[in-house]
């Protein structure tokens, strides 16, 4: 791909409109994967497996169609921390939910 220079100095990445149409692609195809495990009893691993093809899928739009692929630095590290932080959120839910009385026994 190649970069743009702005005024102030700044390049910025020029992604082509492929990449978009691929993406797009991909994610319909996520989506028709989605559907279909939903009609598959997998036991347990029916939500585990939605979540894997949903993080996919979330994966891809947050690189491509919001840039971060081709940011600077400080953006992926704030994109890395608020998934960190939602991760410790989760985490601490779960840990509650695990340890009363009334969870999974």
């Amino acid at each position: 791909m190649s970069e743009q220079m702005t005024h102030n100095g700044e390049s910025h990445h020029i992604v082509s409109p492929l990449v978009y149409l691929a993406i797009f692609g991909a994610l319909l195809v996520g989506t028709a994967v989605t559907v279909w495990a939903s009609f598959i009893d997998l036991g347990p691993w029916n939500p585990v497996i939605a979540l894997a093809i949903a993080c996919t899928k979330a994966t891809l739009v947050v690189l491509f169609f919001m840039h971060v692929r081709y940011s600077s630095k400080l953006t992926k590290l704030t994109v890395a921390s608020g998934l960190f932080m939602f991760i410790v959120l989760v985490g601490m839910t779960l840990s509650d939910y695990f340890t009363r009385a009334w969870g999974l026994w």
